[in-house]
């Protein structure tokens, strides 16, 4: 899996990490008993401290959906709650009527991240 991260964003990175993991694992791609990467390599590969990524390691193991083993680092304990589906389902419904208005990528998320806020 790569990961990538927006230094531009208002998201920490720390929770740009975790949230990409999650989708990972929404998707399939990463399964239970595959582990993360090291943290060690994989903030050197992203050039991030390595306690970004045990931030966001240690937030997906507080949610249970990893393992954090010492000597094993991060191993994917189970897949997200199937109430993400329906959210997944529902950001495609938004990304399509985001697309009918021709609103751009960077408004949808503006609204979005306001709608949060509130």
């Amino acid at each position: 899996m790569i990961f990538r991260l927006d230094v531009t964003s208002g998201e920490p990175l720390f929770a740009q990490l975790a949230a990409q993991a999650r989708l990972a694992m929404l998707r399939g791609e990463l399964r239970p008993g595959e582990r993360l990467p090291a943290a060690r390599e994989l903030a050197e590969a992203l050039d991030v401290n390595m306690h970004t990524v045990l931030h966001a390691y240690q937030e997906l193991r507080d949610e249970g959906l990893v393992e954090l083993r010492r000597g094993r680092g991060a191993v994917v304990a189970g897949r997200p709650p199937a109430e993400l589906d329906a959210v997944q389902d529902a950001v495609a419904a938004l990304v399509r009527a985001a697309r009918s208005a021709h609103l751009s990528a960077t408004t949808t998320t503006t609204l979005v991240q306001e709608a949060f806020q509130r």
